[in-house]
């Protein structure tokens, strides 16, 4: 069965460059286009698309606020569709991001562009993927403003002492989750934490600026070889394995993708299991596919402290659901339980 997606772009030349892209896959029915926000929520309750591809900055209502409409009305699948260089409309696909929409891609450059194949390319596999995802959730940023008390069992203020680093992973649905668990953080975090979110290529800056304005660590796009430090939160560059070696230094590498994926989620847990064994936490958060699992559980295996988001919170359960099956998370907690976890590595014996 097609895949039903409504277009929504103020540009007619994009538009219909968009509709060529997506209507010549034999697996995409582009079943309508919008030319703004306002017109798109008209269109999904009329014409009930699979996916939507969304743009953001358009007239009567922008991309964003059609977004958070969207997903607290008639919730399904949004991809953004964006200027990634445009810093100002990078900023609202974060916002939108936030609000609910599945992922962002780059928009495709012209037919004759020496980028247009791969643009194009990244913009159908996209589509098709969010369209797998059959419930979709608007989660709600519910966590208080302090954190909650740190969860008991083995990461206790005792054991917390012995972490020197954190590593985290997300895919679909983790910009937002990120944002409310490192707001959530105290600027006195005595450890490193290493990201991989899975985005389209372009964004990854954007990202990093977004969560800055949103937390009390620095937020950087890690530089191999760089030295690792306490406080502060290193994400995976673009097309980019991430890991860290022995004596706290970050180790970036081109190597072929894993199981389709580079950056790693697997990558980056299986480079802290070596370097940190125990003195390690790691954390798997909504996403789909399998990417993160066995990294996960190569981690516990070391004896790490694992974390895995629960179901209820997730956009997308797949990866810390395949975790979880997997026996790789010692602990399954809500972003407000993953914040206080990692909160509770300030505290000190």
């Amino acid at each position: 069965m097609s895949i039903r997606t409504l277009i929504v772009e103020d540009s007619a030349v994009v538009r219909e460059l968009l509709n060529h892209i997506l209507g010549s896959d034999p697996a995409i029915d582009v079943v309508g286009t919008a030319n703004n926000g306002m017109e798109a929520l008209r269109a999904v309750r009329a014409l009930k698309p699979d996916v939507v591809t969304m743009d953001i900055n358009m007239p009567v209502m922008d991309g964003y606020e059609a977004t958070r409409r969207i997903m607290e009305t008639v919730p399904l699948p949004i991809v953004i569709v964006s200027v990634s260089v445009d810093r100002r409309e990078v900023a609202t696909t974060f916002r939108a991001l936030e609000a609910g929409a599945l992922a962002a891609v780059q928009k495709p450059m012209g037919i004759g562009h020496r980028d247009h194949e791969q643009t194009a390319k990244a913009l159908v596999e996209t589509v098709k993927l969010m369209s797998e995802v059959k419930v979709v959730k608007r989660w709600p940023i519910c966590c208080p403003k302090t954190p909650p008390v740190p969860v008991a069992g083995n990461w206790s203020p005792g054991a917390a002492g012995n972490i020197e680093i954190v590593a985290m992973g997300a895919s679909a649905g983790g910009p937002a989750i990120l944002g409310t668990i490192l707001s959530m953080l105290p600027a006195d975090l005595p450890v490193p934490i290493l990201v991989v979110q899975h985005i389209s290529p372009g964004f990854i800056h954007g990202l990093a600026e977004s969560l800055s304005v949103s937390c009390k660590l620095p937020v950087h796009v890690a530089v191999h070889g760089e030295e690792l430090k306490p406080g502060h939160v290193y994400l995976a560059p673009d097309a980019t394995h991430m890991g860290a070696v022995e004596g706290g230094r970050v180790e970036l590498s081109r190597d072929a993708p894993i199981e389709g994926m580079r950056p790693s989620i697997s990558y980056l847990f299986q480079s802290v299991a070596r370097a940190y064994a125990k003195r390690a936490a790691g954390v798997i958060l909504t996403g789909m596919g399998k990417d993160g699992a066995s990294g996960l559980k190569s981690m516990r295996d070391s004896g790490a402290v694992t974390i895995a988001q629960d179901e209820e919170s997730s956009m997308v359960f797949s990866m810390p659901g395949e975790a979880i099956r997997l026996g790789a998370a010692t602990h399954v907690l809500s972003p407000c339980g993953v914040a206080a976890a990692l909160s509770s590595l300030a505290i000190r014996k």
